[in-house]
Protein backbone atom coordinates (compact mmCIF):
# COMPACT_ATOMS: atom_id res chain seq x y z
CA UNK A 1 0.00 0.00 0.00
CA UNK A 2 1.20 3.51 -0.87
CA UNK A 3 -0.23 6.91 0.09
CA UNK A 4 0.23 10.33 -1.51
CA UNK A 5 -0.78 13.61 0.12
CA UNK A 6 -1.87 16.06 -2.60
CA UNK A 7 -2.81 18.86 -0.18
CA UNK A 8 -0.55 21.78 -1.23
CA UNK A 9 -0.25 22.86 2.41
CA UNK A 10 1.09 21.15 5.52
CA UNK A 11 -1.93 22.39 7.48
CA UNK A 12 -5.69 22.54 6.79
CA UNK A 13 -6.01 23.12 3.06
CA UNK A 14 -7.23 21.28 -0.02
CA UNK A 15 -7.84 17.78 1.36
CA UNK A 16 -6.80 15.17 -1.18
CA UNK A 17 -5.17 11.76 -0.64
CA UNK A 18 -4.41 8.99 -3.12
CA UNK A 19 -4.09 5.45 -1.83
CA UNK A 20 -2.56 2.78 -4.08
CA UNK A 21 -3.54 -0.73 -3.07
CA UNK A 22 -3.36 -4.04 -4.96
CA UNK A 23 -2.42 -2.23 -8.17
CA UNK A 24 -5.34 0.24 -8.05
CA UNK A 25 -5.55 3.93 -7.09
CA UNK A 26 -8.32 5.60 -5.12
CA UNK A 27 -8.43 9.37 -4.61
CA UNK A 28 -9.99 10.34 -1.29
CA UNK A 29 -11.46 13.87 -1.50
CA UNK A 30 -10.61 16.70 -3.88
CA UNK A 31 -10.80 19.92 -1.94
CA UNK A 32 -10.10 23.60 -2.46
CA UNK A 33 -7.77 25.50 -0.11
CA UNK A 34 -9.88 28.00 1.91
CA UNK A 35 -7.12 30.62 2.13
CA UNK A 36 -5.73 30.48 -1.40
CA UNK A 37 -7.04 31.60 -4.77
CA UNK A 38 -6.80 30.34 -8.34
CA UNK A 39 -4.51 27.44 -9.18
CA UNK A 40 -2.77 27.75 -5.80
CA UNK A 41 -5.99 26.60 -4.10
CA UNK A 42 -5.98 23.23 -5.89
CA UNK A 43 -4.49 19.88 -4.86
CA UNK A 44 -1.20 18.90 -6.47
CA UNK A 45 -2.75 16.88 -9.30
CA UNK A 46 0.44 17.24 -11.37
CA UNK A 47 2.21 14.81 -9.02
CA UNK A 48 0.17 12.05 -10.68
CA UNK A 49 0.26 13.57 -14.16
CA UNK A 50 1.31 10.31 -15.82
CA UNK A 51 -0.72 7.97 -13.63
CA UNK A 52 -4.30 6.73 -13.64
CA UNK A 53 -6.85 6.93 -10.84
CA UNK A 54 -9.56 4.27 -10.82
CA UNK A 55 -12.06 6.06 -8.57
CA UNK A 56 -12.57 9.23 -6.56
CA UNK A 57 -14.37 8.97 -3.21
CA UNK A 58 -15.75 12.07 -1.47
CA UNK A 59 -16.09 12.15 2.32
CA UNK A 60 -18.47 15.13 2.42
CA UNK A 61 -19.42 18.29 0.56
CA UNK A 62 -17.52 21.06 2.32
CA UNK A 63 -15.34 22.99 -0.11
CA UNK A 64 -12.04 21.96 1.45
CA UNK A 65 -12.98 18.36 0.60
CA UNK A 66 -14.95 18.60 -2.66
CA UNK A 67 -14.32 22.06 -4.16
CA UNK A 68 -12.06 20.89 -7.03
CA UNK A 69 -13.84 17.66 -7.93
CA UNK A 70 -14.48 18.68 -11.58
CA UNK A 71 -10.77 19.45 -11.99
CA UNK A 72 -9.86 16.04 -10.56
CA UNK A 73 -12.20 14.34 -13.05
CA UNK A 74 -10.61 16.38 -15.84
CA UNK A 75 -7.16 15.11 -14.80
CA UNK A 76 -8.34 11.51 -14.32
CA UNK A 77 -11.14 10.98 -16.87
CA UNK A 78 -11.36 7.21 -16.34
CA UNK A 79 -12.25 7.60 -12.64
CA UNK A 80 -15.79 7.17 -11.45
CA UNK A 81 -16.98 9.18 -8.42
CA UNK A 82 -18.35 7.65 -5.21
CA UNK A 83 -19.88 9.43 -2.24
CA UNK A 84 -22.30 8.85 0.64
CA UNK A 85 -25.94 8.76 -0.43
CA UNK A 86 -26.86 12.01 1.33
CA UNK A 87 -23.92 13.85 -0.27
CA UNK A 88 -25.31 12.82 -3.65
CA UNK A 89 -28.24 15.22 -3.06
CA UNK A 90 -25.87 18.09 -2.24
CA UNK A 91 -22.75 17.88 -4.38
CA UNK A 92 -24.03 19.43 -7.63
CA UNK A 93 -25.45 22.44 -5.78
CA UNK A 94 -22.12 22.96 -4.01
CA UNK A 95 -20.17 22.82 -7.26
CA UNK A 96 -22.54 25.08 -9.21
CA UNK A 97 -22.38 27.61 -6.38
CA UNK A 98 -18.57 27.42 -6.55
CA UNK A 99 -18.71 28.41 -10.22
CA UNK A 100 -20.81 31.45 -9.30
CA UNK A 101 -18.45 32.46 -6.48
CA UNK A 102 -15.32 32.00 -8.60
CA UNK A 103 -16.84 34.00 -11.46
CA UNK A 104 -17.64 36.83 -9.08
CA UNK A 105 -14.10 36.70 -7.62
CA UNK A 106 -12.66 36.88 -11.13
CA UNK A 107 -14.69 40.00 -11.84
CA UNK A 108 -14.36 41.71 -8.45
CA UNK A 109 -10.94 40.57 -7.20
CA UNK A 110 -9.22 40.01 -10.54
CA UNK A 111 -8.31 36.33 -10.15
CA UNK A 112 -7.59 35.46 -13.80
CA UNK A 113 -7.71 31.63 -13.45
CA UNK A 114 -11.30 31.68 -12.19
CA UNK A 115 -13.56 29.91 -12.66
CA UNK A 116 -11.52 26.70 -12.39
CA UNK A 117 -14.47 24.89 -14.00
CA UNK A 118 -17.81 25.80 -15.57
CA UNK A 119 -21.47 25.02 -15.01
CA UNK A 120 -21.41 22.91 -18.17
CA UNK A 121 -18.49 20.89 -16.83
CA UNK A 122 -20.37 20.18 -13.59
CA UNK A 123 -23.37 19.01 -15.61
CA UNK A 124 -21.18 16.83 -17.82
CA UNK A 125 -19.55 14.93 -14.95
CA UNK A 126 -22.72 14.51 -12.84
CA UNK A 127 -23.58 11.14 -14.48
CA UNK A 128 -20.34 9.78 -13.00
CA UNK A 129 -21.58 10.34 -9.44
CA UNK A 130 -22.82 7.39 -7.44
CA UNK A 131 -24.35 7.72 -3.98
CA UNK A 132 -23.90 4.81 -1.56
CA UNK A 133 -25.59 3.98 1.70
CA UNK A 134 -23.50 3.83 4.86
CA UNK A 135 -22.04 0.41 5.76
CA UNK A 136 -22.33 -1.02 2.25
CA UNK A 137 -19.04 -2.51 1.08
CA UNK A 138 -18.42 -2.29 -2.67
CA UNK A 139 -15.63 -3.03 -5.14
CA UNK A 140 -14.41 0.18 -6.74
CA UNK A 141 -11.89 -0.90 -9.38
CA UNK A 142 -13.06 -4.26 -10.75
CA UNK A 143 -14.44 -2.64 -13.92
CA UNK A 144 -10.89 -2.20 -15.24
CA UNK A 145 -10.01 -5.63 -16.65
CA UNK A 146 -6.50 -4.51 -17.63
CA UNK A 147 -5.39 -4.56 -13.97
CA UNK A 148 -3.31 -7.55 -12.95
CA UNK A 149 -4.87 -8.24 -9.54
CA UNK A 150 -7.73 -10.70 -9.57
CA UNK A 151 -9.55 -9.18 -6.62
CA UNK A 152 -10.64 -5.56 -6.44
CA UNK A 153 -10.13 -3.62 -3.22
CA UNK A 154 -13.32 -2.47 -1.51
CA UNK A 155 -14.71 0.76 -0.09
CA UNK A 156 -17.21 1.28 2.72
CA UNK A 157 -18.60 4.57 4.06
CA UNK A 158 -19.23 5.06 7.80
CA UNK A 159 -21.42 7.87 9.17
CA UNK A 160 -19.07 10.62 10.44
CA UNK A 161 -21.69 12.82 12.17
CA UNK A 162 -20.00 16.02 10.93
CA UNK A 163 -22.53 17.32 8.39
CA UNK A 164 -25.29 15.83 6.27
CA UNK A 165 -23.72 13.09 4.14
CA UNK A 166 -20.33 13.10 5.88
CA UNK A 167 -18.41 9.84 6.10
CA UNK A 168 -15.24 8.09 7.10
CA UNK A 169 -13.90 5.67 4.48
CA UNK A 170 -12.69 2.11 4.93
CA UNK A 171 -10.48 0.82 2.12
CA UNK A 172 -9.76 -2.91 2.24
CA UNK A 173 -7.26 -4.76 0.09
CA UNK A 174 -6.10 -8.37 -0.04
CA UNK A 175 -3.68 -7.96 2.87
CA UNK A 176 -4.05 -4.45 4.31
CA UNK A 177 -6.77 -1.98 5.24
CA UNK A 178 -6.88 1.81 5.63
CA UNK A 179 -9.45 4.00 7.41
CA UNK A 180 -9.73 7.70 6.55
CA UNK A 181 -11.73 9.73 9.08
CA UNK A 182 -12.49 12.73 6.90
CA UNK A 183 -13.97 15.35 9.23
CA UNK A 184 -15.65 13.60 12.15
CA UNK A 185 -17.80 14.53 15.14
CA UNK A 186 -18.04 12.11 18.09
CA UNK A 187 -20.57 14.11 20.10
CA UNK A 188 -24.23 14.70 19.33
CA UNK A 189 -25.12 18.00 17.70
CA UNK A 190 -28.61 19.53 17.75
CA UNK A 191 -29.76 17.65 14.67
CA UNK A 192 -27.06 15.17 13.74
CA UNK A 193 -26.09 12.38 16.08
CA UNK A 194 -22.50 11.38 16.75
CA UNK A 195 -20.34 9.41 14.32
CA UNK A 196 -20.75 5.66 14.15
CA UNK A 197 -17.16 4.36 14.01
CA UNK A 198 -17.62 1.98 16.95
CA UNK A 199 -16.35 -1.26 15.39
CA UNK A 200 -13.81 0.13 12.91
CA UNK A 201 -10.49 -1.76 12.76
CA UNK A 202 -7.72 -1.00 10.26
CA UNK A 203 -3.99 -1.33 9.70
CA UNK A 204 -3.55 2.34 8.76
CA UNK A 205 -5.52 5.27 10.19
CA UNK A 206 -5.53 8.60 8.31
CA UNK A 207 -6.89 11.01 10.91
CA UNK A 208 -7.97 14.64 11.05
CA UNK A 209 -6.41 16.73 13.84
CA UNK A 210 -8.37 20.01 13.66
CA UNK A 211 -8.78 20.53 17.41
CA UNK A 212 -5.50 19.06 18.58
CA UNK A 213 -4.41 22.47 19.87
CA UNK A 214 -7.55 22.96 21.96
CA UNK A 215 -8.35 21.15 25.21
CA UNK A 216 -11.93 20.81 26.44
CA UNK A 217 -12.42 23.26 29.30
CA UNK A 218 -13.26 21.77 32.71
CA UNK A 219 -17.02 21.65 33.23
CA UNK A 220 -17.75 22.37 29.57
CA UNK A 221 -21.18 21.40 28.26
CA UNK A 222 -22.71 21.97 24.86
CA UNK A 223 -26.09 22.69 26.49
CA UNK A 224 -24.54 25.53 28.49
CA UNK A 225 -23.06 27.02 25.30
CA UNK A 226 -26.47 26.92 23.62
CA UNK A 227 -28.03 28.61 26.65
CA UNK A 228 -25.34 31.28 26.56
CA UNK A 229 -26.01 31.88 22.84
CA UNK A 230 -29.71 32.44 23.51
CA UNK A 231 -28.93 34.85 26.32
CA UNK A 232 -26.57 36.83 24.09
CA UNK A 233 -29.23 37.20 21.37
CA UNK A 234 -31.75 38.39 23.98
CA UNK A 235 -29.26 40.84 25.49
CA UNK A 236 -28.46 42.39 22.12
CA UNK A 237 -32.13 42.71 21.18
CA UNK A 238 -32.96 44.54 24.42
CA UNK A 239 -30.55 47.33 23.54
CA UNK A 240 -31.94 47.62 20.00
CA UNK A 241 -29.07 45.88 18.28
CA UNK A 242 -28.98 42.90 15.94
CA UNK A 243 -26.99 39.66 15.99
CA UNK A 244 -24.85 38.29 13.16
CA UNK A 245 -23.99 34.58 13.34
CA UNK A 246 -21.41 33.67 10.64
CA UNK A 247 -21.83 30.05 9.54
CA UNK A 248 -20.95 27.56 6.84
CA UNK A 249 -23.91 27.06 4.51
CA UNK A 250 -23.85 23.27 4.89
CA UNK A 251 -24.17 21.90 8.40
CA UNK A 252 -23.49 24.83 10.71
CA UNK A 253 -26.38 26.90 9.30
CA UNK A 254 -28.89 24.09 9.87
CA UNK A 255 -27.60 23.33 13.37
CA UNK A 256 -27.92 26.99 14.38
CA UNK A 257 -31.38 27.26 12.82
CA UNK A 258 -32.40 24.21 14.84
CA UNK A 259 -31.16 25.87 18.04
CA UNK A 260 -33.17 28.99 17.22
CA UNK A 261 -36.29 26.98 16.38
CA UNK A 262 -36.12 25.07 19.66
CA UNK A 263 -35.48 28.26 21.66
CA UNK A 264 -38.53 29.90 20.08
CA UNK A 265 -40.67 26.82 20.71
CA UNK A 266 -39.63 26.92 24.38
CA UNK A 267 -40.32 30.65 24.68
CA UNK A 268 -36.66 31.53 25.24
CA UNK A 269 -36.62 33.73 22.13
CA UNK A 270 -39.36 35.81 20.57
CA UNK A 271 -40.64 34.51 17.26
CA UNK A 272 -39.21 36.65 14.49
CA UNK A 273 -37.78 36.31 10.97
CA UNK A 274 -34.37 34.69 10.61
CA UNK A 275 -32.35 36.15 7.73
CA UNK A 276 -30.19 33.70 5.76
CA UNK A 277 -28.30 33.52 2.47
CA UNK A 278 -29.57 31.65 -0.57
CA UNK A 279 -27.23 28.67 -0.33
CA UNK A 280 -28.00 28.27 3.38
CA UNK A 281 -31.68 28.07 2.47
CA UNK A 282 -31.02 25.44 -0.21
CA UNK A 283 -29.20 23.14 2.19
CA UNK A 284 -31.82 23.76 4.88
CA UNK A 285 -34.48 22.47 2.50
CA UNK A 286 -32.36 19.38 1.79
CA UNK A 287 -31.96 18.78 5.54
CA UNK A 288 -35.75 18.93 5.84
CA UNK A 289 -36.43 16.72 2.82
CA UNK A 290 -33.86 14.08 3.82
CA UNK A 291 -34.66 14.01 7.55
CA UNK A 292 -36.15 10.53 7.23
CA UNK A 293 -32.86 9.17 5.80
CA UNK A 294 -30.66 10.81 8.43
CA UNK A 295 -29.33 9.56 11.76
CA UNK A 296 -30.48 12.57 13.76
CA UNK A 297 -32.39 14.05 16.67
CA UNK A 298 -35.71 15.86 16.10
CA UNK A 299 -36.50 13.93 12.94
CA UNK A 300 -39.88 15.65 12.80
CA UNK A 301 -38.43 19.16 13.05
CA UNK A 302 -38.83 20.84 9.69
CA UNK A 303 -36.84 24.06 9.84
CA UNK A 304 -38.69 25.61 6.93
CA UNK A 305 -41.98 25.28 8.83
CA UNK A 306 -40.72 25.97 12.34
CA UNK A 307 -39.02 29.24 11.38
CA UNK A 308 -39.87 32.28 9.31
CA UNK A 309 -36.78 32.11 7.11
CA UNK A 310 -36.12 35.14 4.91
CA UNK A 311 -33.56 34.85 2.13
CA UNK A 312 -31.36 37.90 1.62
CA UNK A 313 -29.80 38.60 -1.74
CA UNK A 314 -27.03 41.15 -2.01
CA UNK A 315 -29.32 44.06 -2.90
CA UNK A 316 -31.74 43.38 -0.02
CA UNK A 317 -28.88 43.08 2.43
CA UNK A 318 -27.40 46.41 1.41
CA UNK A 319 -30.72 48.22 1.57
CA UNK A 320 -32.33 46.91 4.76
CA UNK A 321 -31.91 48.38 8.21
CA UNK A 322 -29.74 46.24 10.50
CA UNK A 323 -31.18 47.54 13.78
CA UNK A 324 -34.17 46.34 15.79
CA UNK A 325 -33.14 42.96 17.18
CA UNK A 326 -32.74 41.13 13.87
CA UNK A 327 -30.96 37.75 13.65
CA UNK A 328 -28.71 37.10 10.65
CA UNK A 329 -27.36 33.58 10.02
CA UNK A 330 -25.08 34.23 7.05
CA UNK A 331 -22.28 32.52 5.15
CA UNK A 332 -19.35 32.20 5.24
CA UNK A 333 -18.12 30.90 8.57
CA UNK A 334 -14.64 32.40 8.09
CA UNK A 335 -16.15 35.63 6.69
CA UNK A 336 -14.22 35.45 3.43
CA UNK A 337 -14.29 38.65 1.42
CA UNK A 338 -17.27 39.06 -0.96
CA UNK A 339 -19.51 36.81 1.20
CA UNK A 340 -22.75 37.88 2.96
CA UNK A 341 -21.20 37.48 6.43
CA UNK A 342 -18.27 39.71 5.46
CA UNK A 343 -20.54 42.42 4.07
CA UNK A 344 -22.90 42.37 7.03
CA UNK A 345 -20.01 42.49 9.50
CA UNK A 346 -18.77 45.66 7.84
CA UNK A 347 -22.17 47.25 8.41
CA UNK A 348 -22.48 46.12 12.03
CA UNK A 349 -19.05 46.14 13.65
CA UNK A 350 -18.88 49.91 14.15
CA UNK A 351 -22.09 50.06 16.25
CA UNK A 352 -21.82 49.04 19.91
CA UNK A 353 -25.47 47.97 19.98
CA UNK A 354 -24.83 45.01 17.65
CA UNK A 355 -23.08 41.69 18.23
CA UNK A 356 -21.18 39.20 16.08
CA UNK A 357 -21.57 35.71 17.52
CA UNK A 358 -19.13 33.04 16.33
CA UNK A 359 -20.25 29.42 16.66
CA UNK A 360 -17.39 27.57 14.98
CA UNK A 361 -13.79 27.58 13.87
CA UNK A 362 -12.29 30.51 11.95
CA UNK A 363 -8.70 30.26 10.76
CA UNK A 364 -6.61 33.06 12.34
CA UNK A 365 -5.48 34.25 8.90
CA UNK A 366 -9.01 34.73 7.55
CA UNK A 367 -11.19 37.84 8.08
CA UNK A 368 -13.24 35.91 10.64
CA UNK A 369 -10.12 34.83 12.50
CA UNK A 370 -8.74 38.37 12.56
CA UNK A 371 -12.09 39.70 13.75
CA UNK A 372 -12.10 37.16 16.58
CA UNK A 373 -8.73 38.46 17.74
CA UNK A 374 -9.70 42.14 17.50
CA UNK A 375 -10.17 44.45 20.48
CA UNK A 376 -12.88 47.05 20.90
CA UNK A 377 -11.76 50.49 19.74
CA UNK A 378 -8.47 49.32 18.19
CA UNK A 379 -7.99 49.31 14.39
CA UNK A 380 -7.18 45.94 12.79
CA UNK A 381 -6.91 44.49 9.28
CA UNK A 382 -10.22 42.77 8.58
CA UNK A 383 -9.56 41.86 4.93
CA UNK A 384 -7.15 42.92 2.20
CA UNK A 385 -9.84 44.63 0.14
CA UNK A 386 -11.18 46.66 3.07
CA UNK A 387 -8.04 47.57 5.00
CA UNK A 388 -7.96 48.64 8.67
CA UNK A 389 -11.29 48.94 10.48
CA UNK A 390 -12.31 49.46 14.10
CA UNK A 391 -14.69 47.18 15.95
CA UNK A 392 -17.08 48.66 18.50
CA UNK A 393 -19.75 45.95 18.53
CA UNK A 394 -19.92 43.09 21.01
CA UNK A 395 -18.17 39.87 19.98
CA UNK A 396 -18.70 36.42 21.51
CA UNK A 397 -17.37 32.95 20.69
CA UNK A 398 -19.40 29.80 21.37
CA UNK A 399 -17.93 26.31 21.20
CA UNK A 400 -20.51 24.50 19.07
CA UNK A 401 -18.01 22.69 16.88
CA UNK A 402 -18.84 19.92 14.44
CA UNK A 403 -15.32 18.47 14.82
CA UNK A 404 -14.25 15.80 17.29
CA UNK A 405 -12.44 16.93 20.40
CA UNK A 406 -8.86 15.74 20.65
CA UNK A 407 -9.48 13.26 23.46
CA UNK A 408 -12.24 11.66 21.37
CA UNK A 409 -9.82 11.21 18.47
CA UNK A 410 -7.23 9.67 20.78
CA UNK A 411 -9.89 7.17 21.81
CA UNK A 412 -10.44 6.40 18.11
CA UNK A 413 -6.78 5.35 17.88
CA UNK A 414 -7.51 2.92 20.73
CA UNK A 415 -10.55 1.55 18.86
CA UNK A 416 -8.97 1.21 15.41
CA UNK A 417 -5.68 -0.18 16.77
CA UNK A 418 -3.62 0.57 13.63
CA UNK A 419 0.10 -0.09 13.20
CA UNK A 420 0.46 3.33 11.49
CA UNK A 421 -1.30 6.67 12.07
CA UNK A 422 -1.14 9.35 9.38
CA UNK A 423 -1.88 12.84 10.74
CA UNK A 424 -3.50 15.50 8.55
CA UNK A 425 -6.10 18.29 8.43
CA UNK A 426 -4.69 20.30 11.33
CA UNK A 427 -2.11 22.95 12.07
CA UNK A 428 1.43 22.18 13.22
CA UNK A 429 0.64 22.47 16.92
CA UNK A 430 -2.41 20.22 16.60
CA UNK A 431 -0.52 17.46 14.79
CA UNK A 432 2.38 17.72 17.22
CA UNK A 433 0.03 17.22 20.19
CA UNK A 434 -1.36 14.03 18.64
CA UNK A 435 2.10 12.75 17.76
CA UNK A 436 3.28 13.22 21.36
CA UNK A 437 0.19 11.65 22.91
CA UNK A 438 0.15 8.64 20.59
CA UNK A 439 3.86 8.00 21.09
CA UNK A 440 3.37 8.02 24.86
CA UNK A 441 0.51 5.53 24.64
CA UNK A 442 1.90 3.32 21.88
CA UNK A 443 5.70 3.59 21.58
CA UNK A 444 5.81 1.04 18.73
CA UNK A 445 3.09 2.68 16.63
CA UNK A 446 4.39 4.44 13.52
CA UNK A 447 3.29 8.07 13.13
CA UNK A 448 3.52 9.85 9.77
CA UNK A 449 3.07 13.54 9.00
CA UNK A 450 3.32 13.47 5.21
CA UNK A 451 4.99 16.19 3.18
CA UNK A 452 2.78 17.58 0.38
CA UNK A 453 3.31 15.81 -2.92
CA UNK A 454 5.37 12.94 -1.52
CA UNK A 455 4.35 9.29 -1.97
CA UNK A 456 5.33 6.93 0.83
CA UNK A 457 4.98 3.21 1.45
CA UNK A 458 2.78 1.83 4.23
Amino acid sequence: MRLTNLNPDTEIGASCWVVEIDGHRLMMDSGSHPKREGNAAMPMFSVLAHEEVDAIAISHCHHDHVGTLPVAVRHFPRAHVLMPELSYFIVERVLHNSVNVMTRQRDEAGVPEYPLYTHAEVDDIAPLFQGLKYNREIEWASFDKSKKSQLSPTLEFFDAGHALGSAGMMVRGQSQSLFYTGDVCFHDQTLLRAARFDDVKADILVMETTRGNRAVAPGFSRAAEVERLGQAIQRVAKRGGSSLIPTFALGRTQEILAHLALMMAEGKLERQPIYVGGLGRVFTEIYDLQAHRTYRHHSGLQLGHALNIVVLDRNKMEEMSVTGGKIFVLTAGMMTEHTPAHGMAMRMMGDERHAILFVGYADPETPGGRLKQSKVGEPFLFSEGIGPVTRRCELEDFDLTAHANRDELLHLVDVVAPHTVVLGHGDTASRKWFETQIQQRYPKMKIVQPTPGITFDL
